[in-house]
């Protein structure tokens, strides 16, 4: 709210006069932004920072006040502060809650950490750094102290050690706050082994942390280049080392749409494998897309579950989820289902625009395959191969050298911006290179800004075209930096084309096609900017009819096999849709479609399939008059479709590693696998009576509570062997649902482990599990479903089990039949070649490894 009397708005004010009195003077634009910053609008902030910087990239006060408020807007968009993860506790409160979760003894901690000083010492001076930190028993919280404790473990290689001091640097505490030397140590410690360097099995803390840390600063461009396709690559790197907050950010970037292909199923299926990993932000997310999909009993026990861990916010909404859901279920079958129906349209809808969508395709790789259809003829392909051409030579340089003169800078720089110029999406720089290539573009411009002045170069244009084309993320930093470069250079189309797509980003689609207008003056016949004009033309909605005929004009003029071929005719189709009712456009909608479909047929083979999120609109009022093909319902096969399931990969691919180096034991003599287990909190044992047994599944399991459920009966089948059984038999088990964890069977007479795992316990069996205990391991804090009543599993009849069970997709009948160890080591037990490749990869098993002369001793704690 305005206050006359506060000195920060006069402050403002001035700052705008001088502003509008110079507006290419970028301390002007510098001095509203950090006003802003003062008055908490950091959001406004950001705008004012990214205008300056674009006058005077050179500025580093700019970046670093950018840094800040870009950090600032990112701890309030992600309600930090409501986040029970972040609320700050001592020692002795983090132990005492282990303790109620897990049954873990704080003295046992305590006498750990004091063992390991001898052992581990950059181990140790983590543990004192979160003491200072913290605050413990006999010691004061102290971040300088705590500080000084992280840089010491730091200096020795700890990873945790790395990621402590910069979480510490990036806030000022105990330390001089310098985001870019918290983006450095963040940095070095993603690049620390993954396993820890003693306790061999277990992971290196740290890593995931700093990698998830280092997709935030991708996504929201703090200290780099903002960048979300770089983003994606380190969530997902921290995703598949154990990271729950990566898990729930990627998951919502998949759900969004944004800088990847919109994916639903993986984006629920990644808030749940965040949410099984206790992020309170996924759980409550989660509820909501169930209570979307009529899944009112899990969406109930997700809402719960968030509330349950702390999450403010749905314990805030409960009584309005509480509604909603009784609600729904007054619903009919039919109502819900058009509902549903509506909700999946509306998310279809929703997809967020972002200008870098990481790419599972690499062009590189097809280069071959280009230059053949180049030789017959296709301009694209000839144009691809072109492109490739000037990107290998960049990359190459950057593999050859590790500095540059100013004269490879520049002809790097050159061969670059040559492929900005001919094809942008073939420009996949890989992440290890990302940084190295946004400073030496960054050294390059400077240079010039400094050298150069008003005077136009080649080098100067080249270096503008690849800062440009880098920064399209920064959309307002990008709007403001190509002003100058247009006035600069007025015959560069390529400078008018991406303020044309830049301001489409920023949803200016009238300023957008002014841009693109002015390239065509320069280039009528530039395919590329035909293409864009009749996109934003759809996007002004001003005359659907006009939108039409520039994509006519696009479809005239460009080859048939640009990649933007059948996208133009589905895009013409939405332009009916809008511009028109039903029943006139359904008519020219279905032709579309048609001719869309056609066009696709025409496609390089590296554009196929073809992806295009319009179909998606497009397609069910295509099946409602029943004019597509083959258009008879297909059966979902649900375990095919949970395959791909994160959470059910990583349990196997553990399961099957623990697995392989149990046989090395067996065919090593040198190879020893010490197992341990840890006492548990709670005992499972089975119920005096089956009468009253209520039946539950793995997915009604809370995967973040030690919990026995009493009265209830678990039943599943085991989809993996086991090979051991000391202390415990190992398997992992999957229920009616397809849903899948890991068992542990205690409690049974040791000299009977042979015979149960090769008779009894065996792949394909089916079993009931009476009471059930879900335990929360002491150790990785992840969930197994553990026996310790060896009387509470009862086994079903043989008729019910599945006989030959597949290794790799888990069908009856798999053509060959393993022996106790040959389908690990030449994938028989598999019911088809493909799956025996799938499963060897799977595995991370091949003959030679296992049978491998290795000498190596590691330990692993099973709960």
């Amino acid at each position: 709210e305005f206050d006359a009397k506060d000195e920060r708005y006069r402050a403002l004010q001035d700052a705008k006069q001088a502003r509008n009195l110079w507006p290419t003077w970028w301390k002007g634009h510098f001095r509203v932004g950090k006003v802003h910053a003062a008055l908490d609008e950091h959001e406004k902030a950001i705008k004012s920072f990214e205008r300056a910087f674009a006058l005077d990239p050179t500025k580093t006060e700019i970046q670093a006040a950018l840094d800040e408020s870009r950090i600032v807007l990112h701890r309030q968009s992600q309600v930090d502060y409501l986040d029970p993860r972040l609320y700050t506790k001592t020692i002795r409160e983090v132990l005492n809650e282990l303790q109620q979760k897990f049954g873990t003894d704080p003295e046992t901690v305590r006498n750990y950490h004091r063992l390991i000083e001898e052992n581990d010492p950059s181990g140790a001076d983590v543990w004192k750094g979160h003491q200072y930190e913290l605050g413990d028993v006999d010691v004061e919280q102290d971040y300088e102290q705590a500080a000084k404790y992280f840089a010491k473990a730091a200096s020795q290689g700890n990873a945790e050690g790395m990621y402590n001091l910069a979480r510490l640097t990036d806030r000022g505490l105990g330390v001089k706050k310098d985001h870019s030397l918290a983006l450095r140590l963040l940095e070095q410690a993603a690049e620390q082994p993954l396993e820890h360097s003693i306790l061999k099995g277990c992971p290196n803390v740290g890593v995931a942390e700093a990698e998830h840390a280092l997709g935030v600063r991708y996504f929201e461009g703090i200290s780099v280049r903002k960048n979300l396709s770089v983003a994606v690559y380190w969530y997902q790197r921290a995703t598949d080392h154990g990271s729950a907050m990566a898990a729930n950010n990627l998951g919502s970037m998949y759900l969004d749409g944004l800088a990847v292909d919109k994916n639903l199923k993986k984006g629920e299926e990644l808030l749940a494998l965040a949410a099984r990993r206790e992020d309170p932000v996924a759980m409550l997310t989660l509820a909501e897309i169930l209570l979307n999909k009529n899944d009112f009993q899990m969406a109930k026990i997700w809402y719960d579950r968030a509330c349950e861990s702390g999450n403010v916010v749905a314990q805030q909404n409960r009584d309005e989820f509480t509604q909603k859901l009784e609600a729904l279920q007054q619903r009919s079958s039919i109502e819900l289902d058009g509902i549903k129906t509506v909700n999946n349209y509306i998310n279809l809808l929703q997809a967020k625009i972002s200008p870098s969508v990481v790419s599972e395709c690499s062009y590189m790789k097809d280069y071959n395959t280009l230059k053949e259809y180049a030789n017959r003829g296709s301009i694209i392909a000839r144009q691809l191969c072109a492109a490739l051409d000037h990107f290998a030579k960049a990359l190459n340089m950057l593999l050859h050298y590790d500095s540059f003169t100013e004269e490879q800078e520049e002809t790097f720089i050159h061969e670059l911006s040559q492929c900005y110029r001919i094809e942008t999406i073939v420009a996949q720089i890989p992440c290890a290179m990302n940084k190295r290539v946004s400073e030496v573009i960054k050294q390059v411009l400077d240079r010039c800004i400094i050298e150069s002045k008003s005077v136009a170069s080649q080098i100067d244009e080249d270096v503008r075209l690849c800062y440009a084309a880098l920064h399209l993320n920064s959309d307002q930093l990008i709007d403001q930096f190509l002003g100058p470069c247009k006035q600069k250079y007025p015959k560069s189309i390529y400078f008018f084309l991406i303020s044309g797509v830049a301001n489409g980003f920023l949803r200016r689609p009238e300023d957008g096609l002014y841009n693109i207008n002015c390239g065509l003056e320069i280039e009528p016949d530039n395919y590329e900017l035909l293409y864009h004009r009749a996109v934003l033309l759809r996007h002004i909605r001003n005359d659907m009819d006009e939108a039409i005929k520039a994509y006519q004009t696009f479809l005239r003029v460009a080859p048939k096999d640009h990649r933007k071929i059948p996208e133009a005719y589905y895009e013409m189709a939405i332009c009916y849709m809008h511009g028109y009712t039903l029943d006139v456009a359904m008519d020219a909608i279905i032709k579309l479609y048609r001719e869309g479909k056609e066009a696709e047929k025409l496609q390089l083979p590296c554009f196929l399939p073809y992806k295009s999120e319009n179909i998606a609109f497009i397609k069910p009022l295509v099946d409602m008059m029943g004019l597509e093909q083959n258009t008879e319902s297909v059966p979902v096969n649900k375990r095919k479709q949970r395959l791909t399931d994160p959470h059910k990969v990583e349990v196997i691919q553990k399961h099957r590693e623990w697995e392989g180096k149990t046989l090395q034991e067996k065919y090593n003599r040198g190879h020893t696998v010490i197992s341990t287990s840890i006492k548990p909190r709670i005992k499972q044992q089975t119920a005096n009576s089956l009468v009253g047994l209520k039946l539950i599944t793995l997915r009604e399991l809370n995967p973040t509570k030690d919990q026995v459920y009493n009265g209830y009966v678990l039943t599943v089948t085991i989809i993996e062997e086991a090979y051991s059984w000391t202390p415990s038999i190992h398997l992992v088990i999957e229920d009616e649902n397809f849903d899948c964890e890991r068992m542990l069977i205690y409690g049974f007479p040791e000299e009977h482990g042979e015979y149960l795992i090769g008779k009894m316990y065996t792949i394909g069996s089916k079993m009931h599990v009476i009471n059930p205990y879900l335990r929360i391991g002491a150790a990785d804090r992840k969930p197994t479903v553990r026996v310790d009543d060896f009387s509470s599993i009862v086994m079903q009849s043989e008729s019910e089990r599945i006989l030959n069970m597949c290794r790799c997709c888990y069908k009856a009948n798999a053509s060959k039949v393993a022996t106790l160890t040959q389908h690990l080591l030449n994938g028989s037990g598999l019911c088809r070649e493909r799956c025996r490749c799938a499963y060897l990869e799977s595995s991370r098993l091949t003959p030679t490894r296992i049978l491998a002369p290795i000498v190596e001793l590691s330990c692993s704690t099973r709960q």
